[in-house]
């Protein structure tokens, strides 16, 4: 029992901002009163908030083990040494999964999403998610280049809703993600990539998948819409796509990925500039919609997408290290380490367009922040990056530091005056994403929430504050005290519980044999200890 006692509270699920006041905690849980005798923690002077959510994270399976390998320097020069409480590993832009769980507690985050798991890859992701300490962690599934889904899509689509939900079953998901949706795919057999939602690819065009995809995940009512990085990442004029896009999806839920990478006017073949403006109207007029920002911080990155044609085009830019690999029938991966550097005109436009996109939103609920770690930067720059967001002043100084050129294609030289509050920094960190992943127990402090939660001093610089919070609670547990680990117990898988047609699996069992070497029957992950415990959020099917 704990009782949090005179710490200015933000809450914002529960409309409290900076109410002086005391969180109580009883067995993993908020309560609404505990016994004088409670351990107290005395937070007067000091800011209260629910435990961080990252809503759009690279963190566990095949993809972050082969980027560990491609930065062994960043390694050797920040080893992590065994302590009572834990275990050895290694730092740099992808850490080892230990030092990832360490470190995101230590950072005062509590729940973390991996991205994007390649359905046959689920029990690598299970098996670093399980080897992650401390955080609650849940994964989305990658379902835009799937081989038996395309089959469906042209032959019977009514019955995608079932195979979706196979799925999840069958690799202990928590949704569906959308990556280049048919453009991956038709890179891989060697026909070039899509460029606009029409394109006819392998057999489907990619409107076709997510008209068909995103309607079966509304139906199938998961806790999460569908989760879409949208096609021509990167390239010039790609804000086109990324509305074309909206527009499809228009009166379904839909969460877009690492907005600021499709934000991108200009011809595909000349200089890009600012299209940040016009989909942030989109958003502010669409409540069904929802967005992570991707945003692109300066200093060492990785690219790791599954969007492989990305990083071909990458590493010819670069002319580096790379990994480029297929997952059979189902996606594709590309690597890449990257530095984002303030001098280059499309680096300082990308860190612009994210500013942009942060000080336009109407509404923090629906665009929320990330960096879509690792690729725009490690999750450790989120201090930075809020100060950038709270502190006019240092964000104006930052902006003469990069390149005037691109800052002129942006409007953050009209000197934008918003400067984000504590209540909207809890709501794109914690209360946002929690909501638009339907964690009910998670980003709020209300009674019977999870006992997730985070004390910072409150101190004028607001990089400092959030880098090294005072205590963090994890389930009841304060794993973080004065600003050094304390405990490192497990986590908790985060799946979804969703139900299905077991008729489904004669059609799939079928799609099985033409398109995969793993037979159907070895493909569900059964292993208990890879799938327990966990807390399974159920489906409301429409």
């Amino acid at each position: 029992m704990i009782r949090i006692a005179g710490g200015r509270v933000y809450d914002p699920a529960n409309g409290v901002a900076g109410e002086v006041g005391d969180v109580c905690v009883q067995d993993g849980k908020i309560v609404a009163a505990v016994p004088g005798h409670a351990r107290r923690i005395d937070a007067r002077g000091m800011v209260v908030m629910p435990g961080g959510v990252d809503i759009h994270a690279h963190i566990a399976g095949p993809a972050v083990n082969a980027a560990r390998k491609l930065s062994p320097e960043e390694h050797r020069g920040d080893v992590l040494d065994r302590t009572a409480i834990a275990r050895s590993g290694t730092g740099g832009t992808v850490p080892s999964t230990f030092t990832t769980g360490y470190r995101y507690a230590l950072l005062g985050y509590t729940t973390v999403v991996e991205a994007a798991t390649p359905p046959l890859a689920a029990r690598h992701t299970l098996s670093e998610l399980r080897d992650t300490p401390v955080i609650d962690a849940a994964f989305l599934v990658l379902m835009g280049n799937n081989l038996p889904v395309f089959e469906l899509i042209r032959e019977d689509p009514a019955r995608v809703r079932e195979a979706i939900a196979w799925y999840l079953r069958s690799t202990g998901g928590y949704g569906v993600k959308l990556v280049n949706p048919g453009g991956v795919e038709m890179w891989k057999t060697g026909n070039g990539n899509v460029t606009s939602l029409d394109d006819e690819g392998p057999g489907v065009t990619p409107r076709s998948v997510i008209e068909t995809v995103a309607t079966a995940v509304h139906e199938l009512g998961l806790p999460h819409p569908v989760h879409v990085h949208c096609n021509n990442l990167g390239v010039p004029g790609n804000w086109r796509t990324t509305l074309d896009t909206l527009d499809t999806l228009e009166g379904r839920r839909a969460h877009l990925a690492h907005l600021q990478f499709h934000a991108y006017g200009g011809r595909p073949d000349g200089r890009p500039r600012s299209r940040a403006p016009e989909l942030a109207e989109h958003l502010n007029t669409h409540p069904e919609h929802s967005a992570d920002i991707g945003q692109v911080m300066f200093g060492p990155a990785m690219t790791m997408t599954a969007d492989a044609p990305v990083s071909a085009v990458l590493r010819e830019i670069t002319h580096g290290r790379w990994v480029n690999a297929d997952t059979e029938a189902e996606t594709g991966c590309g690597i890449v380490p990257f530095t984002y550097r303030e001098p280059n005109y499309v680096h300082a436009l990308q860190w612009g367009i994210g500013l942009e996109l942060f000080l336009l939103s109407k509404d923090p609920w629906r665009l929320v922040l990330s960096t879509d770690h690792p690729n725009g930067g490690s999750f450790l720059s989120y201090p930075r990056l809020i100060r950038l967001l709270m502190d006019r002043e240092f964000r104006n100084e930052q902006i003469g530091r990069v390149n005037q050129k691109a800052m002129k294609r942006t409007v953050l030289l009209d000197d934008l005056d918003r400067e984000y509050t504590l209540e909207e920094i809890a709501i794109i960190t914690r209360a946002g994403p929690a909501r638009l992943l339907g964690l009910r127990d998670k980003g709020h402090l209300g009674v019977g929430a999870d006992a997730d939660i985070t004390i910072y001093d409150d101190r004028e610089d607001r990089e400092e504050m959030f880098a090294a919070p005072r205590h963090v609670i994890k389930d009841g547990h304060s794993v973080v005290e004065d600003g050094e680990l304390r405990e490192a117990a497990s986590g908790r898988l985060l799946r979804a519980g969703v139900e299905y047609d077991p008729s489904i699996e004669a059609t799939l069992e079928k799609l099985f044999e033409d398109h995969y070497s793993v037979q159907f029957a070895s493909y569900p992950v059964r292993e208990p200890w890879l799938l327990e415990p966990a807390r399974t959020v159920a489906a409301e099917p429409r």
